[in-house]
């Protein structure tokens, strides 16, 4: 919890927080954090995660870049 109050928006993170069947991770960028929640933006869209529900949080680093096709076009 002490890493995201002081985690700047639009850092690369991972969330790890609580759910009904355990637990699971929303990786992607920090867009907000309130005192009840934050939002992290993935791939799929935006996820807001209850504070109450957080494991753990990291930064980490940027995505890999993407890799070039394997077969040249035409």
């Amino acid at each position: 919890m002490d890493f995201l109050r002081g985690a700047a928006p639009g850092t690369r993170v991972v969330v790890r927080y609580r759910i009904d069947d355990g637990v699971t991770d929303a990786l992607g960028y920090l867009i907000s954090l309130s005192t009840a929640e934050c939002t992290v933006r993935t791939r799929r869209g935006d996820v807001v995660v209850p504070l109450a529900r957080v494991e753990a949080a990291k930064e980490v680093p940027p995505p890999p870049a993407p890799r070039a096709p394997r077969y040249p076009a035409g």
